[in-house]
């Protein structure tokens, strides 16, 4: 069966939000004649005057950044959502409307304007993943707020509008589009089966042992088999926690070490700064037990067949749905080796 996985045109259902991609294997081999995007050489200094989120710096609201030392966090100045208390709703025939309201956050990983996730020390990380657990926390405790979204930008390529290391914390009232498709596909798999469906996904990939990338003692890191980016992976806690605020200085080590091993191998593949989104799907802080909920972390990259060849998703993808020509297997093949040398 993996043999025609690999050579016939298929689709492959995903689990966590109900929807199919389709994969067509042959087209990997199709001549590339498009656009090309610019390989960054940029070689950063380890503090930049202009750059408003260097330790020191103004930003563009008169605030000046503290001297920090690690991990630096705020309330962003051009919230998308706003912390106000403003509601009002739209309900006239098929126009419909209400407000959102939360807190939205930055998150500087790192004073050195230089550096990357990358390039910092599993130390240094696991004071990020210790960060974003407690204001994770924070968050979850204001009445208002449902959900926390952490995420992070990479590269220009990804929209990023500063290079300086840094992701963001959106928190809001309402389920996200994303996370309401994941939470209902887990609820009902919990309701029939009273487990997890993550874990129980994740079960089965260790014993076929052919998209697994790494391991350690609480968290795998693997290519999901219903992946539509290029290189897309994701890394699973092996206990079903439904969020971050039970990890223990032992477990944000180890989750940091797989958050490590996989943007270094990131940066490897084509010997670039590989940009990506990522992002952490958490249970929603909305008072209910959410136990059918397995939260982890999702890296989304573009690049396709080199440092200037990326996944565009337009045409047949905005209209009809995902696909990718690169095989799932094939993409785990190709990282699990990097990790090895």
């Amino acid at each position: 069966m993996l043999d025609n996985l690999q050579t016939h045109t298929h689709k492959r259902y995903n689990i966590l939000t109900g929807e199919w991609v389709l994969v067509s294997p042959h087209r990997s081999k199709r001549p590339w004649q498009g656009q090309e995007e610019e390989s960054s050489k940029e070689q950063r200094p380890s503090y930049d005057e202009d750059c408003y989120l260097c330790a020191n710096n103004t930003r563009t609201n008169g605030d000046k950044n503290p001297d920090y030392k690690d991990v630096f966090v705020f309330e962003n100045d051009f919230a998308a959502i706003p912390n106000t208390n403003n509601p009002f709703t739209l309900n006239d025939g098929l126009l419909k409307a209400e407000s959102e309201q939360g807190i939205c956050k930055v998150i500087c990983f790192s004073p050195d304007h230089s550096k990357s996730i990358a390039k910092m020390s599993v130390e240094n990380i696991t004071k990020v993943v210790e960060t974003w657990k407690n204001e994770f926390k924070e968050l979850a405790a204001y009445e208002k707020v449902n959900y926390v979204q952490i995420f992070e930008n990479k590269g220009a390529v990804m929209g990023c509008s500063n290079p300086h290391p840094h992701g963001q914390i959106w928190s809001q009232s309402t389920l996200p589009n994303e996370v309401f498709k994941k939470d209902n596909q887990q609820n009902k798999y919990y309701t029939t089966h009273q487990k997890s469906l993550l874990k129980t996904y994740l079960e089965e990939e260790l014993i076929k042992d052919e998209r697994i990338l790494y391991t350690n003692d609480e968290f795998v890191v693997l290519t999901p088999f219903w992946a539509f980016w290029p290189y897309e992976t994701m890394i699973i806690p092996r206990n079903a926690e439904k969020d971050m605020s039970t990890l223990n200085s032992n477990s944000a080590a180890l989750f940091a070490d797989a958050i490590s091993v996989i943007t270094k191998v990131y940066d490897q593949l084509f010997n670039c700064s590989f940009p990506y989104s990522s992002g952490i799907h958490q249970a929603p802080t909305n008072n209910q037990n959410n136990d059918h909920w397995h939260w982890h972390m999702s890296f989304y990259p573009p690049l396709l067949r080199s440092a200037t060849v990326k996944k565009f998703m337009v045409g047949y993808e905005m209209f009809g749905m995902p696909q990718r020509d690169i095989t799932v297997e094939k993409a785990a093949e190709t990282l699990r080796l990097l990790i090895k040398e």
